[in-house]
């Protein structure tokens, strides 16, 4: 006896096999590529701490919207907002911060956190034209010398090519991350640029995940 199947029911049967094949390789792909676990080892060394103004030296030809970013980061990172203030839009750059607090407190009983505040501003433009453009510098460059500022701080691996607070998650913005995939992120409503972080005077910025000494995994805004 031969059997016909009807191909109006077959395909969608065929799709929906399909769909749960996707879901279940992306799934094992993920569970794949989790991170090993992460331990960033204190080597007795001093953090910095107190308070600390940030000059910057402007050399080549910035504009003020492009200084204005880098200017409102730090500015953000001063807010005295946290998690808990209804008044500071979450997830914010002050609340990506405030994971430092969390290796002071594990180094000293009496800890001493570090505050960061925006200094004076120099301009330093060349006067030969082409000579010099603008470039950009990674946001945690801000982070890594607090938590490891003379080598002997925080940090995995050997001392001369070391996994720090930032470099030890790398390509993690979200949660979900894994090789080629930042994680789930905000969307900006008007630009469509990916973020997950608010700032002053209404920035939005994309940071990487932070290990926390206090889980030993890397932590993420969103």
């Amino acid at each position: 006896m031969v059997s016909f199947i009807s191909t109006r029911h077959f395909l969608p049967f065929l799709f929906v096999i399909s769909l749960f094949h996707v879901g279940y390789a992306a799934r094992k792909l993920n569970e794949l590529v989790q991170q090993q676990p992460l331990l960033l080892e204190y080597h007795n060394g001093p953090l910095l701490s107190g308070k600390i103004s940030i000059s910057l030296i402007w050399y080549g030809k910035f504009k003020p919207s492009q200084r204005a970013i880098v200017s409102d980061f730090i500015t953000s990172l001063s807010s005295s907002s946290s998690s808990s203030s209804p008044s500071q839009e979450q997830p914010s750059v002050a609340t990506w911060w405030k994971t430092t607090e969390k290796y002071y407190h594990l180094t000293s009983k009496n800890p001493s956190s570090l505050k960061l505040s925006l200094g004076e501003q120099i301009l330093d433009e060349p006067t030969r034209s082409g000579s010099h453009s603008p470039g950009s510098k990674s946001f945690t460059s801000w982070l890594e010398p607090a938590t490891n500022p003379f080598g002997n701080g925080y940090f995995q691996g050997p001392a001369e090519a070391p996994l720090e607070a930032a470099s030890a998650c790398p390509g993690v913005y979200g949660k979900g991350a894994y090789p080629g995939y930042a994680g789930e992120l905000l969307v900006d409503s008007v630009t469509g640029a990916s973020f997950n972080a608010h700032g002053a005077n209404g920035r939005k910025y994309l940071l990487p995940a932070l290990y926390d000494p206090s889980t030993s995994s890397c932590s993420t805004l969103v």
